[in-house]
């Protein structure tokens, strides 16, 4: 809960328990007067403590949002590493496989082509296909099939792709956080006018002052009702 609103609920508890001016004066203005400042800083108080409560549950959604977004560009990361060394291998072994091709060692040949990753062997039967030593026109390789696929690189995009939409909702809920905290700072500037207003014994300053104090109070308690909850 941020301290602005601690603070905020201290001085409320405070300004409630009177005003020394006010003691004595037994006019009726001054008694609603006196009501009047009392609903003020109740409603200061609850606004105050509300807007803390949702600050921190926003703040520690956003902790963990942006834990789990971590986490998965991680896993993405080692995905991508794995993916990119079963590249390489089936790279390697197109290369030794068409080396032997080229040079009429069949058996040679058929060894690299039970040595072909399960996934890649479509792909590379596809390519095959095509006839790439003697067809100039073939694709430079089996990754340009349309039957490839490495089910690893698949995996760490849409890891990545859920990362970003996780840390997109941590985003959000800090910006929420921030929100809830701002209202708490204008609830501190309604206490101030309050607690001013109490220092004067002439009744229209007093009520100029929280005229304006209500007014803007208004503000921050349509904030509690529009913004969204924790």
């Amino acid at each position: 809960m941020p301290e602005t609103g601690e603070v905020n609920i201290e001085i409320a508890h405070h300004l409630g328990h009177g005003n020394p001016h006010g003691q004595g004066q037994s006019s009726h203005a001054h008694e609603i007067l006196e009501i009047i400042e009392a609903i003020v800083l109740a409603l200061v108080a609850v606004s105050t403590a509300w807007g803390g409560y949702q600050a921190a549950l926003w703040d520690s959604q956003e902790s963990q949002l942006y834990e789990q977004s971590t986490k998965l560009r991680v896993e993405a990361q080692g995905l991508e590493v794995r993916s990119n060394l079963e590249r390489e291998y089936d790279a390697s072994t197109v290369v030794e496989w068409l080396k032997a091709e080229f040079h009429g060692e069949n058996d040679l040949a058929r060894l690299f082509e039970r040595r072909v990753r399960p996934e890649f062997n479509a792909a590379f039967e596809a390519w095959k296909k095509t006839d790439p030593i003697h067809n100039p026109s073939a694709p430079a390789g089996p990754t340009l099939m349309q039957e490839y696929t490495n089910s690893k690189a698949e995996e760490a995009a849409r890891l990545n792709r859920e990362a970003s939409e996780i840390f997109e909702r941590g985003t959000i809920a800090r910006e929420r956080g921030d929100q809830y905290v701002r209202m708490t700072v204008t609830l501190a500037t309604v206490l101030l006018l309050t607690a001013i207003s109490q220092r004067f014994r002439t009744h229209k300053i007093r009520v100029a002052l929280m005229v304006l104090a209500f007014l803007l109070l208004c503000f921050p308690l349509w904030r509690i009702i529009t913004l969204p909850r924790a």
